[in-house]
């Protein structure tokens, strides 16, 4: 049996300092790299964010009141009980959109959104900033259900209770103040 010496050598000091330098530039250049794989998925959820505060912009710049008809309160005995003007919610991304981000309407003012057909209807206040009203409306007109004073960006749903095609929103208190019931009609008229 042999025995082998190991030799110890040691490295110069010019040869350590090039084995540190290595491992710096190693080290600096996998730390570039990380950088480089991660900023892909930075920027990209930057972008995602600057669309999103976009959208919500633009959803809150675009919410002025247009008149685009006239919607009066009948008694069920036929007697005037109030008018007012109304924007017309008539197809599915108006009537989703609806009163959502206003932060005002006049008592005078309410939207009308129009459905297809005559069916159970359910609404609620996500994103709706002003309380409100909700007035179920079948196919003849007469009201089936008011919803009063509703609560504000509140999930919770506000169902007809019947069959209605129409619904009316109006500020909260309206339909007191001015006696508006159920049984009681509407008749409308887009401008």
């Amino acid at each position: 049996m042999t025995k082998s010496k190991n030799k110890i050598t040691e490295n110069s000091p010019k040869e350590t300092k090039i084995r540190q330098s290595k491992k710096k530039i190693i080290i600096i250049s996998l730390i570039f790299l990380l950088l480089l794989m991660l900023f892909p998925f930075v920027n990209k959820n930057n972008k995602v964010e600057e669309k999103a505060a976009n959208e919500n912009a633009s959803k809150k710049a675009a919410v002025e009141f247009v008149k685009e008809g006239e919607l009066t309160f009948v008694k069920n005995s036929g007697g005037f009980i109030s008018q007012i003007n109304i924007e017309i919610a008539g197809d599915e991304t108006e009537r989703t959109q609806g009163l959502m981000y206003r932060d005002k309407m006049k008592e005078n003012e309410g939207m009308f959104f129009i459905f297809d057909f005559e069916t159970a209807q359910s609404f609620w206040m996500k994103n709706t900033l002003i309380s409100l009203d909700i007035i179920f409306v079948n196919k003849e007109n007469e009201i089936v259900k008011i919803h009063k004073n509703t609560e504000t960006l509140s999930e919770n749903s506000y169902p007809s209770g019947k069959p209605a095609i129409y619904v009316v929103e109006v500020v909260a208190g309206y339909t007191d103040k001015f006696g508006i019931n159920e049984g009681d009609k509407i008749v409308w008229r887009r401008m």
